[in-house]
């Protein structure tokens, strides 16, 4: 039988990878339909009369090199056999040669011929049919990046992942400059701008290359299933949408307001501690319910809900400290389930089990919930109670009660039955829990020995 292993915390979760793959197919999806309908525009002028005014600023060049980028993500699944994945790559360096040889023209003011290959658009601006020089890096570096998409050894992975970071911070700083019209940073000519088409196209790419890179590189964090990946996947949105809240707030206050600067500078850095600190309120409560939530798990057994072993001597211990503290009684009672071994071997694990289930399903119905119930081990149980002794005594008839109804209304071959053995620790003592325990297990093993005596 192969063995079975736990996923690490680090690994992606399998719920949120089905999720990813629908988002990635629906990205790449509305990048191809952008793409493919700007091309066929292009190249059959009357359907392109049709469109919405303002569909041309996407030049041809750009919709091949966006299309073309659509089938090397999509083709650069690990699922694929190895000639589409290879076939991914080449694509990929398709992309990276349209982006460069854009900017090559750019850059030594010569024409290739490139910028007529697909579609001229007759001298709308200076450059016809050229895409502008920032789409043409973003494409560019898109191909690079594609090329090792795929990687899975650990300097691929690094490279991997700092090409898609570049491509990250390259497509914000397109998004910034069309958003605040910033434009000139990048040292163009004003009529030379990004069209909102190639823009949004490339920004669902990145955004696919990121959830592409998130299955094996840095970007996992996102998709992992401790509290690292869970807090990221939260904060994550909230701090990229906040930035650009902010500068909105600044050119809507200044320009449009006329508000003087300073004050808009001590405004918007009041709201922007208030927002930290809220969001280290919530990051430290988040942290903390999980801390708690898998201490609590750590403590407790899994198939009976009660305390494990270490749990119950933890908890166990300071109830002795504060019995003998406040000079109360406290007893203990030890449980041990009867004949487990025969009944796992004759009706199977799966009734030792629910044996063992209702075992602690009845301690829990006897006792409070502020008694110390655990199941210290295979077949045992034991209880801590601030209790006198006949109120321990009373609590164990009740026990003993609970199982004789029990087996009147279900007949197995072998019955539901533990043994039961108690001792109180009297208000001036000053016992060991160990000695408490050692004492109710003496007791239990007593009446065990009764029984089967007295079925003999």
């Amino acid at each position: 039988m192969p063995k079975l292993t736990a996923l690490s915390l680090s690994e992606p979760d399998p719920n949120l990878l089905n999720k990813v793959a629908w988002l990635k197919r629906a990205l790449l999806a509305s990048a191809a339909l952008i793409a493919a309908a700007t091309l066929a525009g292009w190249f059959f002028p009357p359907l392109g009369q049709s469109f919405p005014h303002g569909w041309s600023d996407m030049k041809a060049n750009s919709a091949l090199a966006i299309l073309l980028g659509v089938f090397s993500l999509h083709f650069s699944e690990p699922q694929n056999p190895r000639r589409i994945r290879m076939l991914s790559q080449v694509l990929a360096i398709i992309v990276a040669l349209i982006g460069v040889a854009v900017l090559v023209e750019f850059r030594f003011h010569l024409s290739l011929g490139f910028d007529a290959l697909l579609a001229l658009d007759g001298g709308y601006n200076q450059f016809p049919g050229r895409m502008a020089p920032q789409t043409a890096e973003a494409i560019a570096i898109l191909g690079i990046a594609l090329f090792p998409i795929q990687a899975q050894k650990r300097f691929a992975t690094v490279v991997a992942d700092v090409l898609v970071s570049g491509l990250c911070l390259i497509v914000l700083l397109l998004v910034s400059g069309y958003l605040f019209g910033a434009m000139p940073i990048f040292g163009l000519f004003p009529t030379v701008l990004t069209s909102p088409q190639s823009l949004l196209c490339l920004a669902m790419l990145t955004a696919v290359a990121v959830l592409r890179r998130a299955q094996s590189g840095v970007f996992s964090i996102f998709l992992g299933r401790g509290i690292g990946s869970k807090t990221a996947r939260v904060l994550a949105p909230i701090l990229l949408v906040l930035s650009f809240l902010r500068e909105v707030g600044r050119a809507h206050l200044v320009l449009a307001l006329k508000y003087p600067e300073p004050d808009v500078t001590a405004l918007l850095a009041s709201v922007a501690t208030a927002v930290s600190f809220i969001l280290l309120l919530f990051l430290t409560w988040r942290i903390h319910s999980m801390e708690v939530e898998i201490r609590d798990l750590s403590l407790r057994d899994e198939l009976t809900g009660l305390r494990n072993l270490r749990g119950f001597h933890l908890l166990a211990e300071q109830a002795l400290r504060m019995a003998q503290r406040s000079q109360l009684p406290l007893s203990v009672l030890f449980v041990d389930l009867d004949n487990l071994k025969d009944i796992n071997d004759s009706l199977g694990h799966g009734i030792g089990s629910a044996f063992l289930s209702e075992t602690a399903g009845m301690l829990k119905n006897t006792f409070r919930e502020t008694d110390v119930l655990g199941r210290i081990g295979g077949d045992e149980f034991a209880v801590v109670c601030q209790c006198s002794h006949v109120a321990m005594s009373i609590a164990a008839q009740r026990l003993e009660a609970a199982v004789a109804e029990r087996n009147a209304a279900d007949n197995l071959p072998i019955p539901f039955s533990f043994s039961i053995g108690y001792v109180t620790s009297e208000e001036h003592a000053h016992q060991s829990l160990k000695d408490l325990l050692a004492e109710a297990d003496q007791a239990m093993y007593q009446e065990k020995r009764r029984k089967k005596i007295t079925r003999d």
